[in-house]
């Protein structure tokens, strides 16, 4: 079953057309998607909308690109929000602690800060035993470092286009990875060759909307889940597999690695 494990659907580009999207998605076969929160402030936006969504999840997380605007108190913060939806009506929609991790990729210079509030919320996942959704750009080394630090239960390491060893080295801790629009470009050859290469049993599929937009839309345009069905084609042809069984195994690898999706597609 096609599942978006990575999906900013409560991003203000969806804010004229958010419910006709998700419909659009849904007619296109995509069964569950999962919105990561990227600071406190998007919490409740996002719990109110998955509310009315019976096959929408969520997960609960800073983003380290809005650090600067981490308040002293957001781990505990963070920590009393989990605590108060896993005792309510959503917390079967709770996939996850996420969207989390580092990202060295513009700047090191509040590295240190960075990785405090991930490892902080690495010890909020495994106190309430959840698994995590990793943003790992430009970090994959001191992501993994902090993961040996701090064993969580698994999760996905987004946009994943590291190294062979640094794959298996998740997949070691209970990861899987997170492929979607990027491997579409011809140009991509990396994310290619590992969307090729990998074991099918570690990869998992997202959109990443509206961002990392697939060729078929050039670089400007809004990516959505209405998209992965297509995205899942394009892995199809790179591994050389028919859609159908495809799918299946990566729909059961999502299920996996965030185990309340199982109650989402139903």
């Amino acid at each position: 079953m096609l599942i978006d494990t990575h999906c900013h659907l409560d991003a203000s580009e969806f804010d004229a057309d958010r419910d006709q999207v998700w419909l659009q998605a849904q007619h296109e076969g995509v069964r569950a998607v999962v919105i990561p929160a990227v600071t406190q402030a998007t919490f409740q936006p996002i719990m109110q909308w998955c509310a009315q969504q019976p096959q929408a999840g969520f997960a609960l997380g800073w983003h380290p690109m809005y650090i600067d605007q981490a308040p002293e108190q957001a781990l505990q913060q963070l920590s009393d929000t989990v605590a108060q939806v896993l005792s309510g009506p959503q917390a079967h929609q709770l996939v996850a602690i996420g969207e989390i991790g580092l990202d060295f990729f513009i700047t090191q210079d509040n590295a240190a800060k960075q990785i405090a509030l991930f490892e902080g919320q690495l010890q909020i996942a495994k106190q309430f035993e959840l698994p995590v959704i990793l943003h790992v750009r430009g970090a994959i080394d001191s992501v993994l470092k902090s993961l040996r630090k701090h064993r969580v239960q698994g999760g996905i390491a987004h946009a994943f286009n590291g190294s062979m060893q640094q794959a298996n080295i998740f997949a070691q801790l209970g990861f899987k990875l997170g492929f979607g629009g990027a491997m579409t470009w011809p140009r991509a050859l990396k994310i290619r060759q590992l969307a090729a290469e990998l074991p099918l049993e570690q990869l998992v599929l997202e959109t990443d909307a509206p961002d990392i937009p697939p060729v078929w839309l050039g670089h400007q345009g809004r990516n959505s889940p209405v998209h992965l069905k297509r995205i899942a084609e394009e892995l199809c042809l790179i591994r050389g597999l028919e859609t159908s069984q495809l799918i299946e195994m990566i729909g059961k690898n999502s299920k996996q690695v965030l185990p309340n999706l199982g109650h989402l597609c139903t």
